[in-house]
């Protein structure tokens, strides 16, 4: 079984105490571990698979406290540098009645922003492992280039490539910036996940079906579409495969896109995915990898934070079976 490598944000969320308060109302909150690619690495250890976390954290109380948590999940830490230079990264959220937040970053910069293109080794990827990566620390810093040399020394040595984008507006100096920024990126992605709320902005295409296909473009093999507990859509090139949601309690919507796509992408290192067959496999396990991907997101919103919440493989496994 190949490796999963994240690069990129692990960070602090203080989660609020209250549901449906602004932020500026809010006047207690909770620690959680978070940061969109450790999320996704977890969930892949979670599932039992080999997951490793590429960043820099601070040499602070907060950073050790995420080596221990990404430990304490099975995630492999020996590639998670620390530096003096800059303080581990923290986002503060308000939680709607919904469950759906709102983000407030505190990184001018962070840590995770000064990993450097030069701290990145060809030998740590091999074919059968995947590369995952989001935009979140695609801004303008030295980490940009260490991503773009990870990407280039995976996909040599025949790892596959996955790209979230994961919108956080607040985080670029104009939305235009970060559009721009993600479609830079598309193309270096062997698979692409997208929720339907990010598509429109990413493409300029108000039609979901013409936008992702527009997303098909350099290396990208597989989209997949997520639409919140109404499911999610995988496309290929020539094909398209549609999943229902399931239905849970929500508590916190924080990290479900992120188990989302842990899932999916442990489905494929567990059943040893490579370049060459990934567009086969998906035709041909559509159904078992979003199910699979699904139950994982939809579990993962009865909780608080998202590392912290997410499911046991058993526990997905049974939601699958009783449906």
């Amino acid at each position: 079984m190949g490796k999963l490598f994240s690069i990129g944000e692990v960070l602090i969320d203080f989660i609020p105490i209250q549901k449906g308060k602004a932020l500026k109302d809010v006047s207690g909150f909770e620690r959680a571990p978070g940061g969109a690619p450790a999320n996704v690495a977890a969930a892949v250890a979670k599932y039992g698979g080999e997951a490793s976390m590429i960043t820099k954290l601070g040499k602070d109380g907060f950073g050790d406290f995420l080596i221990e948590t990404l430990i304490e999940a099975g995630v492999q830490t020996d590639k998670i540098l620390r530096t003096n230079e800059a303080n581990t990264a923290l986002a503060f959220v308000s939680l709607r009645e919904d469950g759906e937040r709102d983000f407030s970053f505190y990184r001018k910069p962070s840590a995770d922003l000064l990993l450097s293109e030069k701290e990145i080794s060809g030998d740590w990827f091999s074919e059968g492992d995947i590369l995952h990566f989001g935009s979140v620390d695609l801004v303008e810093s030295p980490v940009k280039y260490a991503h773009i040399k990870a990407i280039e020394h995976a996909k040599a040595n025949g790892s596959l490539i996955s790209f979230d984008p994961n919108v956080r507006l607040p985080l670029w100096d104009n939305p235009e910036d970060c559009r721009q920024t993600i479609l830079e990126f598309v193309p270096k992605a062997h698979i692409i996940k997208v929720s339907d709320e990010e598509l429109p902005f990413i493409t300029n295409v108000t039609n979901p079906t013409e936008a992702i296909e527009s997303l098909f473009v350099g290396d990208v093999k597989a989209v997949v579409y997520t639409k919140g507990g109404n499911g999610a859509e995988l496309y290929l090139k020539s094909n398209k495969y549609e999943s229902r949601g399931y239905t849970v309690n929500v508590q916190d919507t924080t990290g479900a896109g992120d188990a989302f796509i842990g899932g999916f992408l442990y489905k494929l290192l567990e059943k040893h995915v490579t370049q060459e067959s990934i567009a086969d496999f998906c035709k041909d396990h559509y159904q078992e990898l979003l199910a699979f991907a699904n139950a994982s997101g939809a579990l993962t919103t009865t909780g608080k934070g998202a590392i912290s919440s997410l499911p046991a493989k058993e526990d997905i496994l049974d939601l699958m079976a009783n449906v």
